[in-house]
């Protein structure tokens, strides 16, 4: 079964002649332990799709099924703790906390979710400490480098041990080698974690650590490529569909 799945979803914003259609009959299914990437030229539906997945807004037709579950027929307050328990999320500016440290970020979804202190910072630690930031627990945003930001952001997401990771443009805002290490770490929460991870991105080498790659257009999928894992050649082959596009 997939852990996600839509059924013609469509999302159309405005009214009559000013209607825009941001997503139109799409359907995807992506599995558990899945690296997918979502990529488009600007303006194609991605982050609407990802608003969508993640419960922040509602289609006007169609479905998105969260575990076999379909979540507009969620409750207010049903839908609330699945974005909390079964959904973790990753931003391009990382929104963090300023005020607190690295360990009090990763711990902030858990304490929320009432999880006692001292509980929710082990939780945390263990993460943090396996992305390689078990010196940095005590450092402030403004302490740490960027990449060492949305490190903490990533332990954040799967604090709360979700079915799967939603990231929109996790290294937009970062340098290459930065933005490599947090798409090779996403990697790994996948094939080692067996986290699900759906990733929108605009950059043809960071999708290429993903096992899947949908491309939309227009508000519609317009190709699916599977990645093979030892193929160097990944990010060029991603590119040249990106051109055949118009990007």
């Amino acid at each position: 079964m997939s852990i996600i799945q839509t059924e013609n979803l469509t999302k159309t914003y405005g009214k009559n002649e000013t209607a825009v259609t941001a997503l139109d009959h799409v359907n995807i299914h992506i599995a558990e332990g899945e690296f997918v990437a979502v990529m488009g030229p600007s303006g194609c539906g991605k982050s609407t799709l990802m608003h969508l997945l993640g419960g922040l807004d509602k289609p006007t037709s169609g479905r998105v099924i969260i575990e076999g579950t379909p979540i507009a027929e969620m409750s207010d307050d049903h839908l609330t703790e699945l974005r909390r328990r079964k959904i973790g999320f990753i931003f391009q500016f990382f929104n963090l906390i300023p005020v607190l440290n690295a360990l009090e970020n990763a711990a902030l979804p858990v304490t929320l979710d009432g999880v006692k202190p001292a509980e929710a910072k082990t939780k945390a630690r263990e993460w943090l400490e396996r992305f390689g930031l078990g010196d940095r627990l005590n450092n402030r945003p403004d302490q740490l480098s960027g990449g060492q930001q949305q490190r903490v952001a990533v332990a954040r997401a799967l604090v709360a041990d979700p079915a799967f990771i939603l990231a929109d443009e996790p290294t937009g805002n970062l340098d290459t080698r930065s933005g490599d290490e947090i798409a090779s770490l996403l990697r790994d929460v996948s094939r080692e974690y067996r986290r699900t991870v759906v990733m929108v991105t605009h950059d043809p080498r960071i999708a290429a650590y993903a096992d899947r790659i949908i491309f939309l257009k227009d508000g519609k999928v317009v190709d699916e490529t599977i990645l093979e894992r030892k193929n160097g050649n990944n990010a060029v082959l991603v590119a040249d569909k990106m051109k055949e596009m118009g990007d």
